[in-house]
């Protein structure tokens, strides 16, 4: 098992494939984009595969999420997906996307074995959208929603960031338009993982203010038939149910307490929180030949130094060195 000191197991591996992304998202990353990983730096599919076998069959892993970047963006992706499905025990395997591209690579994921995605929604407006993604790309993104709610990529999760004077007068109406398409919405406070490091608390539209902006509309009351255990949202009922909406406040309700996360970049680094500020590298030992035992034994070291806590609220916090995108979701 992937333990910590803390007595927490690591069940959940996000895997990022890429760090290239085709939106510039203003809490991510700026404008003019990011130098990109050098491509010899990154994993081949076939070390990614061997990676997350080496997780499941080993260290107990029971859930795989593909990240980025943008994974979309990765052309292997579906046959990555295909071997993940075959491994035994078969972890639950989705996809964490901004959903360019997914209406016509949908179907090949499904046929590969994903069992759901997670799509990112932050605005319903083409003028928002172009203004926070840099891009006019939202008639792609609801494109990709429908495309994987038609072929049983269900639950389909949205996520949404709200930022402060650009979209977060629209809490109400995007619940409403995944109450209508029979979406998952979560809404994420915003974190410091911008590349420009540019996050300050008192830009952040906070869990309590998105539960107040979506309590004027609907009819909140706290899911109490869920188990949360290690997941980040809380769940409440929407006017009674059985819809519900999400709320995960990273920063202002941290969850670190229950976390079961560990995370693989596309350069092959193991790092047991998204806000660590050390990484166990796999991908060298691997090269030079290393045997699974000894690169499971690498990855229970990096997961047994994981932290309390992300230390977001403590006086000494510093940003990871990496943002967002080259650590993944």
């Amino acid at each position: 098992m992937l333990a910590d000191s803390y007595g927490r197991i690591a069940t959940d591996l996000r895997v990022s494939l890429t760090d290239r992304c085709n939106l510039r998202c203003d809490y991510c990353m700026p404008a003019e984009g990011l130098d990109w990983l050098p491509r010899p730096d990154l994993l081949t599919d076939d070390e990614i595969v061997r990676l997350v076998r080496i997780g499941v069959e080993r260290l107990g892993i029971t859930e795989v999420r593909f990240t980025g970047g943008e994974p979309l963006l990765r052309r292997g992706l579906p046959g990555i997906v295909a071997h993940t499905a075959k491994l035994r025990p078969r972890p639950e395997i989705s996809v964490t996307t901004n959903g360019i591209g997914l209406d016509r690579l949908a179907g090949p994921l499904a046929e590969a074995g994903l069992d759901r995605v997670n799509v990112s929604l932050d605005t319903l407006q083409p003028a928002v959208f172009q203004q926070l993604a840099r891009r006019d790309r939202l008639h792609d993104v609801l494109s990709g929603l429908a495309a994987a709610a038609a072929v049983g990529l269900t639950p389909v999760k949205v996520n949404a960031v709200l930022m402060r004077d650009v979209n977060d007068g629209e809490a109400a109406a995007l619940l409403r338009y995944c109450l209508d398409h029979s979406y998952q919405l979560r809404f994420i406070e915003q974190m410091p993982l911008d590349a420009q490091h540019g996050w300050r608390r008192e830009n952040m539209v906070t869990a309590t203010e998105i539960l107040d902006a979506l309590s004027a509309e609907f009819i909140l009351k706290p899911d109490d038939s869920a188990v949360r255990g290690s997941a980040p949202a809380e769940t409440f009922l929407v006017d009674g149910g059985p819809a519900r909406v999400g709320v995960i406040g990273s920063v202002t309700r941290p969850f670190c307490g229950a976390c079961d996360r560990v995370r693989l970049t596309a350069d092959g680094q193991i790092r047991n929180c998204l806000f660590a500020q050390d990484e166990s590298n796999l991908r060298d030992p691997m090269r030079a030949g290393a045997e699974d035992e000894e690169l499971a034994a690498i990855w229970t070291r990096a997961v047994a130094a994981k932290l309390p806590g992300h230390g977001i609220n403590e006086p000494g916090f510093l940003q990871p060195a990496r943002p967002m995108s080259a650590i993944g979701g």
